[in-house]
């Protein structure tokens, strides 16, 4: 696939995948100056599909950030008991990452899986603050 350079977005809170695509593919882009927390707005049924490609992306510059990202996503939904991403789209996507075979998505997926069967393993640190992105370890 080839890559454009990143011209920005549009709607920073809600990026096109094509606009979050090429930031995530450009080495020197940050992320937008909107909110702190735009990894939360990412991390969301919409978008999550295509942060699962960056994050088994060994080349994306961006994909410690999409892990982390992942992250977010799946500590929301265990934490929330399904409520606020359907355990039915948790699924599906925890069974598309393993199938991506990336060794630090499949750690992911089996944290998650840990999470789930224990919520008590939650850390807001490791979960939520990049942790388990940053330095990738099974629970």
């Amino acid at each position: 696939m080839q890559r454009n350079g990143f011209e920005g977005f549009a709607n920073p809170v809600e990026p096109t995948v094509d606009e979050l695509t090429a930031w995530a593919y450009d080495p020197v882009a940050g992320p937008p100056q909107i909110s702190r927390q735009w990894d939360l707005l990412l991390a969301d049924d919409r978008l999550v599909p295509t942060i699962l490609g960056f994050a088994a992306d060994p080349v994306c510059p961006k994909r410690t950030f999409a892990l982390h990202c992942l992250y977010l996503y799946a500590a929301d939904a265990v934490r929330t008991r399904f409520r606020a991403h359907p355990r039915k789209l948790v699924k599906r996507l925890l069974d598309a990452a393993w199938d991506t075979g990336d060794p630090w998505v499949r750690l992911w997926v089996s944290n998650t899986k840990a999470l789930s069967a224990d919520p008590d393993l939650f850390d807001y640190a490791e979960w939520c603050q990049g942790g388990l992105a940053r330095r990738p370890r099974r629970l």
